[in-house]
C-alpha cells in the first residue's frame, strides 16, 4: 500500500512541479506536513545529497523521500512517479506543441507559468534557509539574537560564495570542501 502511495504522491509532484527539480521542494514539504514520511530536516538533507550527485535535482530528491520512507522499491516507485508524468506529457503533447509554439496563447501561458514557478522556487529557498541558518527553538529559550542563526553554517556559506566567485574551482571541490566542513567543525547539531 505504501508504494502506491508513494507513486501517486509522487506523480501528483512530477505533474504539477513547472520549473524544475527546485520546484517540487514546496510539494515536498506539504508531503512532509501531511504524510510524515520525512521531516522539514530530511528534505535539507535530501537538497544537500540531491546536489552533489548526478542527475536531476527532482529525481535524486524522489529517489532519497521513497528510500527514506519504503527502502529500495520505494526510491524506485517514487521517481518512476515522479518522472511519469513528464513523459506522458511529452510523448501526448510534442507533435502539439510542435504545431501550436508560435500560437500567442501558448506563449502567454508559458509566461505566465514562469512567476509560479519562481515564487514556488523562492518558498523553498525560505524554508531552506529556516531549517539550515536559523535556529529559531534556540532564540525563544535564550531571546539573543545571536543564538537565532546558525553562524558556522552562515560562515561556510559566505567562504563557499566567496571562493565561487574568485576561484575557478570545480563545483565538486566546493561540495567536498563543504562536507569536510560540516564533518571537521561537527555541523550535526546545528
Amino acid at each position: 500500500m505504501i508504494l502506491l502511495q508513494l507513486f501517486i504522491e509522487f506523480f501528483k509532484v512530477g505533474l504539477f512541479s513547472i520549473g524544475g527539480g527546485l520546484a517540487t521542494l514546496p510539494f515536498l514539504y506539504h508531503l512532509s506536513d501531511t504524510m510524515q514520511w520525512f521531516t522539514h530536516a530530511d528534505i535539507v538533507n535530501m537538497i544537500a545529497i540531491a546536489e552533489s550527485t548526478p542527475g536531476a535535482i527532482g529525481i535524486n530528491m524522489s529517489t532519497y523521500a521513497g528510500f527514506t520512507t519504503a527502502g529500495f522499491f520505494g526510491a524506485v516507485i517514487a521517481s518512476i512517479g515522479l518522472a511519469a508524468p513528464s513523459v506522458i506529457i511529452i510523448l501526448v503533447i510534442a507533435n502539439l506543441l510542435k504545431k501550436f509554439k508560435e500560437n500567442k496563447h501558448v506563449q502567454s501561458a508559458f509566461l505566465g507559468l514562469r512567476p509560479a514557478s519562481l515564487a514556488m522556487i523562492a518558498a523553498a529557498g525560505i524554508s531552506v534557509v529556516k531549517v539550515s541558518l536559523v535556529n529559531i527553538p534556540a532564540f525563544e529559550q535564550t531571546g539573543q539574537v545571536l543564538d537565532l542563526f546558525v553562524l558556522p553554517a552562515i560562515l561556510l556559506g559566505v567562504v563557499l560564495y566567496i571562493l565561487s566567485k574568485k576561484t575557478k574551482w570545480n563545483p565538486i571541490v566546493l561540495i567536498a570542501l563543504s562536507a569536510a566542513a560540516g564533518i571537521i567543525f561537527q555541523f550535526a547539531g546545528a
